[in-house]
């Protein structure tokens, strides 16, 4: 199995022994409402399940110490009043006889996960624990956390599998210093000490109600960029859904299917070993859908679509324009996009600043109907668009006999009716001959597969003088049956079909373009960047941000003729591509392209993790310059290519 789920009953022992209104919400049901609705999707069943251990105090002693990790042994034998004096003694936490037994084993659950994750046993997974561990600090409890659990795993990762740095990221409700727990060094301008520095990224939220058009940008514009230039060998998630709609703590409208989205953005990152390990997340039902979406793209679902209007918050862009302002002079990925400096963030927006919601009052009253909206439309999505049976279908000729596929990728023999491909062949000359013909019929009947809801993804050939009126058919094809928006990603030497409406219905971006060009919002032209760090960021600042603002219904990726890309470079941009329309992708390519590059693809359409670039190098100027020619001309239409706050006159 690719991804281990880890639990133990007992983390559930804890839970509040007198009355405190702060504490209560962190409580036993916040895991079995995670886990009966994992077990209610089909998803548990999926994971390789893995009883969690109680961590050793040698490796609670990675982090905390020695005076602090005794003291909560002895809790274990106090009293009722004894544990409440001494909680009383720190900010916002509750003990029990049972706590030490429980935050030993939720950090053995991660430490278990990274285990399994680093020798090769699963691909990725979720570690289901409480007590949360992000905040728990060397000698103090703090925020409903004790031991902190994320913390010591990537100092066992380091010390017990060879791992080397570590960067640290982290969102959070900040609201100009004036939010719990109202410290400075959680502003943007902390960026870590001596060769720490720029190795700690501080995204502080500055408003509340940040939804997800927020959260996407702040991965493609600020982590995303920096993760892949310092190359991780583990990605450790503190998968905390006090971000998550409905939640009282957070007050913050990300839906649950965006953590589908997050996760598998983090999941193209080394090599897809990935360990999500719990942390807050109040609201029971915003709660545990969302750690059913993490769990769906850890197995390799197509996400949902997202939901809502994708354009950041004003608020958003200062608190990003300000992150990558001072995480500038130690990342390369943020020098070569281009930025406007702003480096005191907690002086911007003090008018926007939200007072905190009033349990009861008419905006929680408001807040909770929202949530229950959003949670109710999200439960009728997976209705409407169950998993599919097929997730990738592969429909190729003259690379079959060479071509190694995943066990569960359908190779399709099939083609579409004569009638109906002759009919779209009357289109194109090129299209009678019978190579060509041949190709049509077996790309028509994937297509038809994809539209129809047979198939999520699919790969088919075409003949090199046919790639171009193949593209043409695909696309017509697409508009006039069933897909409302389409976004075609053409790569090489491929032209836009001259007679193609520019109705807001396609999106038409050229990839190795010969210059950098917007005729209309809807055609985009860019150079093919010849560098690892100029391509990265071509799909992060542009290729991206255009794909979520567009929210189509089906990406093509079309490598067409003398298309440049290497096969690491094609399977990141197939891969990433699968979130903004759902996991609905075809890929088109030559006849003549490898069987290798063809079973890499379809590898990450499955949702297998891309091969790794290799070594990052810098954006040539003129591809820097090319990016920043094109995020002017379209910023003001395509919001999520925003990395700054428009000035407010």
């Amino acid at each position: 199995m690719r991804t281990a789920l880890v639990y133990h009953e007992d983390m559930t022992a804890a839970r509040l022994l007198w009355e405190d209104p702060e504490c209560e919400i962190e409580r036993p049901e916040r895991l079995t409402a995670a886990l009966e609705r994992l077990r209610q999707w089909g998803l548990e069943q999926r994971c390789l399940q893995l009883a969690a251990r109680e961590a050793s105090e040698a490796e609670l002693g990675l982090v905390h110490s020695p005076e602090y990790v005794s003291l909560l042994r002895g809790t274990q034998t106090l009293s009722t009043r004894e544990l409440q004096a001494l909680s009383g003694q720190y900010d916002a936490v509750y003990f029990h006889p049972s706590t030490f037994h429980c935050a030993r084993l939720a950090v053995g659950a991660a430490l278990q996960l990274v285990d399994a994750v680093l020798t090769g046993a699963v691909h990725n997974g979720l570690a289901l624990v409480r007590p949360p561990g992000h905040h728990g600090q060397r000698a103090a409890a703090n925020g409903f956390c004790v031991f902190n659990n994320v913390a010591i795993a990537a100092k066992y990762a380091k010390r017990r599998h060879g791992l080397h740095s570590v960067l640290y990221f982290s969102w959070h409700r900040y609201e100009h210093g004036h939010f719990w727990p109202y410290l400075r060094e959680s502003d943007a301008d902390a960026v870590g000490q001596g060769q720490g520095r720029g190795f700690t990224v501080n995204l502080p939220w500055n408003q509340v109600g940040m939804g997800n058009a927020d959260y996407v940008a702040a991965f493609l514009h600020v982590l995303l960029p920096m993760a892949f230039e310092f190359d991780p060998e583990l990605v450790l998630i503190s998968a905390g859904f006090d971000s998550a709609i409905g939640d009282p703590e957070g007050q913050m409208r990300a839906t649950p299917e965006c953590f589908s989205h997050l996760t598998q953005l983090l999941q193209v990152l080394a090599g897809g070993r990935v360990c999500a390990v719990l942390e807050g997340g109040y609201h029971l039902e915003s709660l545990s859908q969302s750690v059913c979406m993490v769990v769906k793209a850890l197995l390799g679902d197509p996400a949902l679509p997202l939901s809502g209007p994708m354009e950041p918050h004003h608020s958003a862009l200062e608190s990003i324009q300000s992150v990558r302002a001072a995480q500038a002079p130690h990342w390369k990925s943020l020098r070569q996009q281009g930025s406007t400096p702003i480096l005191n963030p907690s002086t911007y927006s003090l008018e926007r600043r939200a007072s905190p919601v009033s349990p009861g009052g008419p905006k929680f009253k408001a807040a909770e109907a929202q949530a229950s909206a959003a949670l109710s439309s999200l439960l009728d999505q997976l209705h409407l668009n169950p998993t599919l049976p097929v997730r990738t279908a592969v429909s190729l000729t003259a690379l079959d006999a060479a071509l190694v596929l995943p066990a569960d990728v359908l190779r399709q023999e099939g083609s579409a009716p004569q009638e109906e491909t002759r009919a779209w062949a009357r289109l194109h000359e090129a299209l009678a001959q019978d190579k060509a013909l041949t190709a049509l019929g077996k790309v028509l009947h994937l297509l038809n597969g994809i539209l129809d809801g047979q198939v999520s993804s699919g790969i088919a050939a075409t003949p090199e003088p046919a790639a171009a009126p193949t593209l043409d058919v695909v696309i017509r094809r697409s508009l006039s049956h069933g897909a409302r928006r389409l976004l075609c990603v053409a790569v090489g030497q491929l032209d836009r079909p001259a007679d193609l409406a520019d109705d807001g219905r396609n999106l038409w971006l050229n990839i190795r373009g010969k210059e950098a060009a917007a005729p209309s919002m809807f055609q985009v032209s860019v150079p093919l960047p010849g560098t690892t760090g100029g391509f990265v960021s071509c799909v992060l600042a542009l290729v991206l941000p255009l794909a979520y603002g567009f929210q189509p219904d089906l990406v093509l990726v079309a490598l067409g003729p003398a298309h440049g890309l290497q096969a690491p470079q094609a399977a990141l941009l197939a891969s990433l591509l699968r979130g903004p329309a759902g996991g609905r992708v075809l890929v088109l390519l030559e006849q003549g392209s490898t069987s290798q590059l063809a079973g890499i693809l379809a590898r990450v359409l499955q949702g297998e993790a891309p091969p790794g670039l290799g070594p990052f190098s810098m954006a040539s100027p003129e591809d820097t310059q090319a990016l920043i020619y094109l995020r002017g001309q379209l910023e003001a239409e395509w919001k999520m290519l925003q990395v700054a706050a428009p000035q407010v006159p």
